[in-house]
């Protein structure tokens, strides 16, 4: 069964694998694979589930909601998020403005079928509204009960340290970043990790396992596998993209020998990997089939011995992306 941590500073646990429905439910996979999806995931033990008022423009959290009818809700974390436009797209139909948070939070509970999540996230940093605004929204929404705790997405270090400066003041619990993270996507080491570690604050982090390249099916001077992320665009095609290139293809495949040393599928170590950050507490997994959840579950739990750690860093070379300042590629600079 997959291990919990502790999210952040605070007394929430969290499954160190968390089920994400991005670029799957209401659009990669039909709504009745996506239940047997989640299904999997409570069947491996998995009780954390990530999603976002945007994904598939809020459908895909009514599917989540649907699948997850009927469980202890005690019993489930359940995330989501506000910031990218929802709706037809009107004046205020994005951003971190306090009218969007409070409408957005309405929207997504009833979406849920929930009176509450147990994690709401800004979802980019929204460089048009005050940041005071914005979480004096966040405090309001977690003294009603709609949210317990507060946490963010592809922030930067300073905008990490300055959010929870202020959720200190307003006394509330500011506890999760969202990045990307990967073997080959590192850009939240050297600046993000450290200003959170200072704050109380965890990664949960998304695409572990690089939009599927560790997992070695995309192989140098090869055609992307058909039906595979890299040839489908409703699936997150330009997100894999920056990764198709054959000296990174290259690399990976050079993975294979240290994941049979651990008797690991590719994929599970590339989980692996993210989780052996003590910063991490959660790595998200998504799935179009219910026996990718049961795989990738196996990777809670594993330790990988530090000597093959620096075998890992000795493949990869130079194709790892260490920059941070690649953090403020994730989101606009205005709305």
């Amino acid at each position: 069964m997959v291990n919990y941590r502790y999210l952040g500073n605070s007394g929430l646990k969290i499954t160190e694998l968390t089920y994400g429905n991005w670029i799957t439910h209401a659009s990669q996979v039909e709504n009745d694979q996506a239940k047997a999806c989640v299904r999997a995931a409570l069947d491996v033990g998995i009780t954390s589930f990530d999603t976002a008022d945007v994904y598939a423009n809020t459908a895909a959290e009514v599917v989540l909601g649907d699948a997850l009818k009927g469980e202890r809700r005690e019993s489930l974390e359940i995330f989501t998020k506000v910031f990218w436009p929802t709706g037809p797209g009107g004046a205020n139909d994005m951003g971190l403005s306090r009218k969007h948070i409070m409408e957005s939070i309405n929207g997504s509970l009833t979406r849920l079928q929930t009176d509450y999540v147990d994690l709401y996230q800004a979802h980019r940093f929204d460089y048009d509204t005050p940041l005071e605004e914005t979480m004096s929204a966040f405090a309001d929404i977690v003294h009603a009960g709609k949210a317990h705790y507060i946490g963010v997405s592809e922030w930067t270090a300073d905008q990490i340290r300055a959010g929870a400066a202020l959720a200190k003041e307003l006394r509330i619990p500011f506890v999760s970043s969202q990045p990307q993270y990967s073997m080959l996507w590192r850009v939240i080491e050297d600046e993000v990790v450290p200003a959170s570690q200072e704050v109380g604050v965890s990664q949960i982090v998304w695409s572990p396992v690089a939009q599927g390249i560790l997992t070695g099916k995309y192989r140098p001077g090869q055609p992307a596998p058909a039906g595979s992320r890299a040839t489908d665009e409703k699936s997150g095609a330009n997100f894999i993209q920056r990764f198709m290139r054959d000296d990174i293809l290259t690399r990976v495949q050079g993975l294979q020998v240290i994941a049979d040393e651990l008797g690991l599928t590719m994929a599970q170590l590339a989980i692996a990997w993210v989780l052996q950050n003590s910063n991490v507490a959660a790595a998200i997994i998504g799935a179009s089939r219910p026996e990718q959840i049961v795989d990738n579950a196996k990777a809670s739990g594993v330790e990988i011995p530090a000597e093959l750690m620096t075998r890992i860093d000795e493949v990869l070379g130079d194709i790892v992306e260490r920059d941070a300042s690649k953090t403020t590629e994730a989101g606009p600079r205005s709305r």
